[in-house]
């Protein structure tokens, strides 16, 4: 069992949190968007950076939802009908759905130009690594096979983290 809390009995809390954090790193990046217009010729790389995250991690986010299929929540405690999803994109990373909305929030702050926004998307980050963990202890608590899969595979970033 983790020592991290729950915030509810399915985990509520937690997506409280994230869906404030995702709509203020939305909406801190949406201000600042049209100054960072005036910058983008002159910041093309970090812009062009910003893009690319933005790309990979939509793309992260559809790929893991599909995957999920019905086991899919926004909750961190699994759903009672949830099968164990350990192939596809879950072959590779524990988390990818969470390492999406993280790629999409850093991705937004550089598109935008916004040290406030990329603060912000940091949080989040924060913010998923506790909530994952907390949803590592409920799944290695319902699935006999979750130590296993956790050895074997990484929490966000294949090979890295």
């Amino acid at each position: 069992m983790t020592s991290i809390p729950a915030l509810g009995p399915r985990g509520e809390g937690w997506v409280l949190l994230q869906v404030a954090l995702i709509l203020l790193v939305a909406i801190v990046g949406a201000l600042a968007l049209p100054a960072a217009i005036e910058e983008w010729l002159s910041s093309w790389p970090v812009v062009a950076q910003g893009a690319l995250l933005v790309g990979i991690g939509g793309r992260v986010v559809i790929q893991a939802a599909r995957r999920l299929g019905d086991s899919l929540t926004a909750m961190p405690r699994p759903r009672d009908d949830a099968s164990l999803v350990q192939d596809g994109i879950y072959a590779r990373v524990r988390h990818p759905m969470y390492a999406g909305i993280v790629g999409l929030g850093l991705g937004w702050a550089l598109v935008t130009l916004s040290l406030p926004a990329l603060v912000v998307a940091l949080v989040l980050a924060i913010v998923l690594d506790l909530k994952a963990r907390r949803e590592e202890g409920w799944l290695a608590d319902r699935y006999p096979g979750y130590p296993e899969y956790r050895s074997r595979t990484h929490r966000f970033i294949r090979g890295v983290y």
